[in-house]
């Protein structure tokens, strides 16, 4: 298999971007989830499961900053402090853009699907905000991905040249892309995130449904970083390294 598509979300849950090469740390793809929109009354990080507005704009990172654009075509930028007033306006509610530190981020995702009830919270691993510490960098091949868009599942790495499901196999096998090493760990369970509206995708339950139906709920791998090093588009997986 080999790298086709690089994908970076710089802000958890804004859309991301799409690369050509990456740098790759023991904290995933550089720069990404980075930073996360932190609601100033609760304290947790916002997703696009309890708000969905924040799927309509994307995220670039540009001198080692976020850059926001909103679907409207407004441009947020600055520092830390002043983008916070901005996607504050933008959102409608008090927020503060934050940069992932020692704590880790508190998420929420609903265990009733349909009716979006039924909240349960947890904390995620510290330096960046993903929501497990067994995924670093997340990887799924575009045969398994099928006719679904990509951007729906947040995942950094879209691999060619396998047949559907050959991700799943690489669970527990060390492999190399490029000068980077990963362990993978564990197939990936979706959420109502991937239902969610963004520019050019309606909202859809039956993206869930679909997953759960076909695939138990998994899509995608996840992985940790075992040697840091670079990545690019057209590079070859090789499995068992190390």
């Amino acid at each position: 298999m080999d790298v086709r598509e690089i994908w970076r979300y710089p802000i958890k849950s804004i859309g991301g971007e799409r690369l050509d090469v990456a740098n790759v740390t023991e904290l995933g793809i550089e720069g990404d989830r980075r930073w996360g929109v932190r609601d100033t009354h609760t304290g947790n990080i916002l997703t696009a499961r309890r708000t969905p507005a924040l799927l309509m704009a994307t995220a670039t990172v540009i001198d080692g900053l976020p850059l926001v654009t909103t679907v409207d075509g407004d441009v947020i930028d600055g520092s830390l402090e002043s983008m916070s007033g901005s996607l504050s306006d933008w959102l409608g509610q008090p927020v503060e853009l934050v940069a992932a530190g020692d704590d880790g981020g508190t998420f929420e995702n609903p265990l009733d699907v349909e009716r979006e009830a039924d909240w349960k919270s947890w904390t995620g691993p510290a330096h960046a905000f993903h929501d497990s510490g067994r995924t670093r960098v997340s990887l799924v091949s575009a045969a398994t991905l099928d006719d679904r868009d990509v951007r729906r599942f947040r995942i950094n790495v879209v691999l060619g040249g396998g047949e559907e499901s050959a991700e799943d196999a690489l669970v527990g096998e060390r492999v190399r892309v490029g000068s980077v090493e990963l362990s993978i760990t564990k197939p990936i369970d979706r959420c109502i995130m991937v239902t969610r509206a963004q520019p050019g995708l309606p909202a859809d339950l039956d993206v869930l449904k679909r997953v759960i139906r076909e695939r138990s709920n998994l899509m995608g791998i996840g992985s940790l970083v075992e040697i840091a090093g670079c990545l690019s588009v057209g590079d070859q997986l090789v499995v068992n390294v190390g």
